[in-house]
């Protein structure tokens, strides 16, 4: 992990004991992250908020980028190169954020780095089963103009629609280069993150509670 430039909102976030930055859409077990799951509070407010799921920073208006796998890759190959739009055909719980924090998700992440790395542990949504066990394969860095979400079953599922950028890879670790460059490009963080995306769980839920409430009014 020491070898890997951190984006420095990245850097900003709290860490594990091991040292490990903690993505603002992994929720907290008292003093512990639990990185084999995904927080539906956390993710439904980086969903509001337009905030990057590792960072938890705002995301400014213009593209957004998600770490997508080699078949998902392919496709938004193939809509770059022809006229016809783009829009990924099964909602996922993959939540966008920053360039450079997903170029950081893809050479740091286990999972997303390695082709042959198997997960750890199930993660099920309505429409997308990654099972423990399962191999990756390639894939790609990739930005979108847009995205939509919805919650599902008590899943925050999201679809992205106008591919902007495709940066492929086989093994993550290809894209060390582009997440220097990324790092060294980008302004200084406007400041720290909003305490309900740091380590209290609590103050997650209340914090998504009161933008369901919101929402709830409008409709």
């Amino acid at each position: 992990m020491s070898e890997i430039p951190l984006p420095p909102a990245v850097a900003a976030r709290p860490r594990d004991q091991r040292g490990y930055p903690v993505p603002a859409i992994t929720p907290w077990q008292g003093d512990q992250p639990r990185f084999a799951a995904t927080g539906i509070a956390r993710t439904y407010i980086c969903a509001v908020e337009r905030r990057c799921s590792i960072c938890g920073l705002t995301m400014a208006a213009g593209p957004v980028w998600r770490v997508v796998a080699g078949p998902e890759a392919d496709a938004i190959a193939a809509g770059l190169a022809g006229p016809g739009a783009y829009a990924n055909a099964a909602a996922t719980a993959e939540a966008p954020g920053h360039r450079a924090c997903m170029l950081y998700a893809a050479v740091a992440c286990p999972y997303l780095a390695h082709p042959t790395a198997r997960r750890g542990q199930d993660a099920v949504t309505p429409t997308l089963a990654a099972h423990r066990g399962d191999r990756g394969g390639g894939g790609a860095v990739a930005g979108f103009a847009a995205y939509r979400f919805r919650i599902q079953q008590g899943t925050v599922l999201f679809r992205f629609t106008e591919p902007a950028e495709l940066l492929a890879h086989t093994a993550g670790t290809e894209q060390l280069d582009r997440l220097v460059a990324a790092i060294a490009a980008e302004p200084p963080p406007p400041g720290p993150g909003p305490g309900y995306l740091d380590d209290d769980e609590a103050a997650a839920e209340r914090r998504c509670t009161e933008l369901l409430s919101r929402q709830d009014a409008v409709t």
